[in-house]
């Protein structure tokens, strides 16, 4: 992990030193993808399962009533990891639709294995780059409700830059949402959950959000975002989860 994060920091100086120079470098991306080997499960449940289940960025802008078919409220869910509590709600609520981004080509494998199992019809899944997926493929004020659960927490201080929730970011989300539409995010790093919450409190200062916690902070977890085998690890050796819930006000 060393190496790798000095690799990293000479990038980030090399890509420095070419911007001042004048020279055009790519957009760093919002995330880092680690490329896994695919198990013959998860290879098979692609093959089978996206041509339904499955959205490109070059589809464009999408109705959302085509792609289910129906008129429903619709999630979407950033970064969902192996796809098992996506599935998990998606299965609990099937009058909603759910829409899963994820650049994990395994983890997207392992959520439409998931899909196949639990028979789950109320899910798509993209695999790509989510800040594209939103500017390119979602209309704005089309969503009921985004979430962002333990996103990468970027725990060294010099790397918070990268961390997901940022104010641009999170006036992205705020132009998807329809007005009353609901962004929940959980980590489990207490330091990006104070970020998080300094990050919200100051877009609803601007009227935007409506924190819909009591104490104007964190809520206890909702009943509708499943508990994972990861939490109750961590609760059984004294760590904590921190769930954020915001309606959009305008």
């Amino acid at each position: 992990m060393a190496e790798q994060d000095r690799t990293h920091g000479d990038t980030q100086e090399n890509l420095a030193n070419a911007q001042e120079q004048g020279r055009y470098i790519r957009k760093v991306r919002s995330f880092v993808k680690r490329e896994g080997r695919l198990t013959k499960g998860q290879a098979g449940a692609l093959e089978r399962c996206w041509p339904s289940m499955g959205l490109t960025h070059e589809m464009g802008l999408l109705d959302l009533d085509k792609v289910f078919a129906r008129q429903a409220d619709t999630i979407v869910e950033i970064g969902f990891g192996m796809g098992h509590s996506l599935v998990e709600m998606a299965a609990a609520a099937p009058e909603k639709n759910f829409i899963g981004i994820e650049v994990h080509r395994p983890g997207v494998g392992a959520c439409l294995m998931e899909a196949e199992v639990q028979q789950v019809e109320n899910l798509r899944v993209f695999e790509h780059d989510a800040v594209e997926v939103l500017n390119d493929c979602i209309a704005d004020q089309s969503l009921a409700g985004v979430q962002v659960f333990f996103p990468d927490p970027w725990h060294k201080k010099r790397h918070h830059k990268r961390r997901l929730i940022q104010p641009e970011f999170v006036e992205l989300l705020r132009q998807k949402l329809a007005i009353g539409g609901i962004l929940h995010l959980a980590t489990d790093w207490e330091n990006y959950a104070e970020h998080m919450l300094e990050v919200m409190q100051a877009a609803e200062a601007q009227g935007n959000w409506q924190n819909l916690s009591a104490s104007n902070d964190y809520i206890p977890r909702p009943e509708e975002r499943p508990l994972t085998k990861f939490e109750r690890r961590g609760e059984r050796l004294g760590h904590g989860v921190w769930d954020l819930k915001f309606r959009r006000v305008k």
